[in-house]
């Protein structure tokens, strides 16, 4: 009884006011699914990445066990806090939890990213689903499945070219424009199952600077999309509370009513 209870409430936090009204969800029969990827040592680091991760042995005993945590904050599936993308804006330990979790709705540019790894969601994409699954409420959590969750762990994910310098890397994500009209949108928060907010040929950071500015968390390297719907699901993603810091690790679980 208090898992349902406690659902319902947080239904009626997430639901966007246009709703005019939650949604019960029960855990007993929601489907809950795990966005996240393991934190390990073989883990896929951004390029030139220096010691990203280490868990260093302090007491291993056949009754206890204690290690010390050293990592990079943008390392696996993790949180960039608008500090990150910007001089300003929220770190970590200021971002409102209201933010962190929502409603989700999925954009699917699985099929564009297969025919162009260096696909950029585009407004035209944005036309398209809104078009079909109604217009982005207010508050929303926007995930971007580009499909480049099935190369975690492999070369082609950050599909990086040595024979140019700098080295270049291919991989989808948000572009540019888009990203500007999910800031008019409101969203609270976007997450991409691909490495980098900004696409892997993209000459800046631009988007992380458009998202940043506007003071809107981001998410990268989110697990398999393909388990939630469209729209529908609840996000939940929290990150670790690192006072002043500018990213970090966060679990992200979607529940499917």
């Amino acid at each position: 009884m208090r898992t349902r209870i406690g659902m319902l409430v947080a239904a009626a936090m997430f639901a966007p006011a246009s709703t005019g009204g939650a949604q019960a969800v029960d855990l007993g029969r929601a489907r809950v699914i795990d966005l996240t990827h393991e934190i390990a040592v073989d883990g896929p680091a951004w390029p030139g990445s220096r010691a990203p991760f280490r868990l260093d042995t302090l007491v291993a005993s056949p009754t206890a066990a204690m290690f010390r945590l050293t990592l990079n904050e943008h390392f696996g599936t993790h949180l960039d806090a608008p500090r990150h993308g910007s001089g300003m804006g929220w770190t970590n330990d200021q971002i409102p939890l209201s933010r962190l979790m929502g409603p989700a709705v999925v954009i699917d540019v699985t099929a564009q990213s297969a025919g162009n790894r260096d696909y950029g969601l585009s407004v035209a994409d944005l036309a398209a689903h809104e078009r079909e699954f109604g217009p982005i409420p207010r508050g929303a959590i926007v995930l971007l499945r580009t499909g480049w969750a099935r190369y975690w762990g492999r070369p082609a994910y950050f599909g990086a070219d040595t024979t140019v310098t700098p080295t270049r890397l291919h991989f989808p994500s948000l572009g540019a424009a888009a990203a500007e009209v999910l800031v008019e949108r409101g969203i609270a928060l976007f997450g991409v199952d691909s490495p980098s907010t900004d696409i892997g040929a993209a000459p800046s950071f631009t988007v992380h600077g458009v998202l940043a500015r506007a003071n809107i968390p981001s998410i990268e390297n989110l697990a398999d999309l393909g388990g939630l719907p469209r729209t529908g699901a609840v996000v939940v993603a929290l990150p670790i509370k690192t006072r002043g810091g500018s990213g970090g690790p966060v679990r992200v679980v979607g529940v499917v009513p």
